[in-house]
């Protein structure tokens, strides 16, 4: 996402970080001085909606008008909503064992904790109910 808020400040006549730190205390949202030169010089990591809505009442704008797409990646572009890649590096990327029941998918838990169990009775030692005389 590509941050506008210095474009938008500065068609409202807001010229520096510290005159849009005035306005937005005028509106009720007061931002420390690192935390505006942050917003006014780049993008900020994380922004709290109740902030946005400030801001934008005080630029009055919308969100759409602070944050633009910067372009899609080419693989993001070509994906539908059902159809992911295979990953192919890292974990994910690791082959899957097969079911043992040959469906697909993953085993639900508490299958695979009653086969375990089932496995563990068939291998152990028969257990003395009654102890030896």
């Amino acid at each position: 996402m590509h941050w506008k808020l210095k474009s938008r400040a500065l068609e409202r006549g807001i010229t520096t970080a510290a005159a849009l730190r005035r306005v937005l205390a005028a509106h009720g949202l007061v931002i420390s001085a690192g935390k505006m030169s942050g917003m006014w010089s780049g993008t900020p990591l994380t922004i709290r909606l109740q902030d946005l809505e400030v801001i934008c009442t005080a630029l009055a704008c919308y969100p759409s008008d602070l944050l633009a797409p910067e372009g899609r990646p080419a693989s993001h572009a070509a994906l539908s909503a059902d159809h992911r890649p295979a990953a192919t590096e890292g974990p994910a990327a690791r082959a899957r064992p097969a079911r043992r029941d040959g469906a697909e998918g993953r085993q639900p838990s508490h299958q695979l904790a009653t086969e375990a169990a089932s496995r563990r009775d068939q291998t152990a030692p028969a257990r003395r109910l009654v102890p030896p005389l």
